[in-house]
């Protein structure tokens, strides 16, 4: 990250755009103003070919040729749970280069090739939960590997995807209600 606006300008993508089929453009500086060059300017100077993601939101860019392409914010949340939640539950003492791997790998593999057609990097936020269930199966199976789940069972790597989702916080809130005595 530069936190330079504009850096990326239009000679620069476009060289990149000649020399790659797909190029790979994160302007990841926030504020948006610091961003390197904007969702639009990546979209356009590449004929829409970049492979795009920004530390800040950007609206959906439509070409002139009527594609639309929604550029997504590249975000930790989409791996971090996932790890925190696989390292915590199988009792790695230690997160290993090749865990954060296939824990990007699990990420990279849900989304859909309708995603990545929009120019979408990430999964829609509304699968978050199963993402997460993922990058923590992941994460597991490979602490296995390493000898480092500590905590699990053979019987518990049998039936891992439902150990996982069994170990996950789900949010479900009981509405309150408010018992009054009436006073005359």
């Amino acid at each position: 990250m530069t936190t330079v606006g504009g850096l990326f300008d239009e000679n620069i993508v476009k060289e990149m755009a000649s020399n790659v089929d797909r190029p790979i453009i994160f302007p990841l500086s926030n504020p948006t103003t610091n961003a390197e060059c904007t969702a639009e300017q990546a979209f356009e100077w590449t004929d829409g070919k970049c492979i795009f993601a920004a530390g800040s939101p950007f609206d959906p860019v439509t070409m002139e040729d009527g594609r639309t392409f929604y550029p997504t914010q590249c975000n930790n949340m989409y791996v971090f749970p996932g790890i925190g939640l696989g390292a915590t539950v199988c009792g790695a003492k230690t997160v290993t280069d090749r865990m954060l791997y296939v824990a990007a790998e699990a990420l990279a593999n849900f989304v859909t090739k309708e995603e990545l057609a929009e120019g979408k990097v990430f999964p829609h936020i509304a699968n978050i939960r199963e993402v997460s269930h993922r990058v923590a199966v992941a994460v597991i199976r490979e602490a296995a590997k390493e000898g480092q789940a500590t905590k699990l069972t053979e019987k518990d790597m049998a039936n891992l995807e439902d150990f996982v989702a069994k170990k996950m916080y789900d949010p479900e809130y009981v509405p309150l209600i408010e018992k009054r005595t009436v006073r005359i």
